[in-house]
């Protein structure tokens, strides 16, 4: 069931399914929201956004998914970022909630003048915290239906850009933020279907994880997030340097389809994943040990003082 456009933004489009998965597309959009005439060139603006993930994603529905997506550009606003602009990679190039440069390092607006703090408000005023409101509702929807909810936030990146990381990318990078956003069974059955196509793919390296993943995935409260990062080659001729003649790429389902079959089989897995009964996870154990040790100290000291009261002989300590 799509969301009624009388009740959330045009920008902002919501597919609700029933399933216990939620699958994210935070930077699919296009749309500059009237920066066009303020923009060094709104190709350059446009050159990041994970193109075409949408329709590579459109069998997700099928499996009982719930969809989100915003059609706004990721330059206007990143909603996959820290809003108080809090770098997710310190020390690392990387791009902030209102970007003003490229992932090439290019500057998006005349004179590199930054953004006021003003504007940056407004426009997360206006998309982020709209994009997060919807997020949240439809996490806490499915939550509320289902023991464990998997949020899978998917995205996608050229293979090669110098200035972000060295060398050519996995084509399948899986982000669990180190393992704290989602439970290694569910990490592991994500990664299964890549290893048996003999896919390249790696597990929390480059991209471990952006705003999203690390906000929602609560494994203990039984919400688990993943990122997954693909490489454009995975379903695009990428060509070697991207130009306004080049790029995007069409989208082509004959070349796209082998990913494609793959994902569907990855978000069949973490489905399949949440209909095994849980395993306690390690937060919630501890919660729990720490919990139980003033009840059993206490219980311990009872014990101790009826003892002595009734004149029990001392037990010689083995410690």
């Amino acid at each position: 069931m799509t969301t009624d456009p009388a009740t959330e933004p045009r920008w902002l489009q919501v597919v609700r399914g029933d399933a216990p998965l939620l699958v994210s597309f935070p930077h699919g959009g296009d749309d500059l929201a009237g920066l066009e005439p303020r923009l060094v060139s709104p190709w350059l603006a446009r050159k990041d956004a994970d193109w075409w993930i949408e329709r590579l994603y459109d069998f997700a529905a099928d499996l009982g998914a719930t969809l989100l997506r915003t059609t706004v550009s990721r330059t206007v606003v990143d909603v996959n970022r820290d809003p108080s602009g809090a770098s997710l990679y310190p020390g690392r190039a990387t791009t902030g909630l209102c970007p003003e440069a490229t992932f090439d390092g290019e500057a998006l607006y005349p004179g590199g003048l930054p953004l006021a703090a003003t504007e940056i408000a407004e426009r997360r005023r206006d998309y982020f915290d709209p994009y997060h409101g919807a997020l949240a509702r439809e996490i806490a929807r499915l939550r509320a239906r289902h023991p464990r909810v998997v949020l899978y936030d998917a995205h996608s990146i050229r293979s090669r850009i110098p200035r972000l990381f060295p060398g050519e990318l996995p084509e399948f990078n899986v982000g669990s933020v180190g393992g704290a956003s989602a439970d290694p069974g569910l990490v592991a059955a994500i990664v299964a279907p890549l290893a048996r196509a003999g896919r390249s793919h790696v597990v929390d390296g480059r991209f471990r994880g952006g705003w999203i993943t690390r906000h929602y995935g609560r494994p203990a409260t039984g919400v688990h997030a993943v990122q997954m990062e693909l490489a454009c080659r995975a379903y695009l001729d990428e060509p070697a340097a991207v130009t306004p003649a080049n790029w995007p790429a069409p989208f082509e389902a004959a070349r796209a389809s082998g990913t494609r079959d793959l994902l569907r089989e990855v978000l069949q897995a973490a489905l399949d994943w949440t209909r095994r009964p849980p395993r306690p996870h390690p937060e919630a154990t501890l919660t729990l040990l720490f919990a139980a040790i003033p009840a059993v100290s206490s219980a311990r000291r009872a014990a101790r003082s009826s003892a002595l009261a009734a004149g029990s002989p001392k037990r010689r300590c083995g410690c």
